[in-house]
């Protein structure tokens, strides 16, 4: 099959923004926890690390899931291979 620039753009915005999410994914999974004693300010009460641990991680995801959703439907509608088109 050959791909046409329309493809290859979609394809390249698709990347993208996987790869932007990726790297958010990383940051919040890995840099925080790894430097989360350092992270000793207080944040609606309790120590930054122990809310990130508990909630703010799993927030940050479900935002994630909800923007790369919202994206996709965007994407694929400016594309015209949304999934109502069949």
């Amino acid at each position: 099959m050959q791909l046409t620039d329309k493809h290859r753009e979609y394809w390249s915005k698709n990347l993208r923004i996987t790869a932007v999410l990726l790297a958010i994914w990383f940051l919040v999974t890995f840099v925080l926890g790894y430097f989360a004693r350092e992270l000793s300010f207080n944040f609606f009460g309790w120590p930054f690390s122990f809310y990130m641990g508990a909630q703010g991680s799993l927030i940050i995801y479900v935002i994630m899931i909800w923007f790369y959703a919202r994206y996709m439907n965007k994407l694929d509608n400016e594309y015209g291979v949304n999934e109502g088109d069949e």
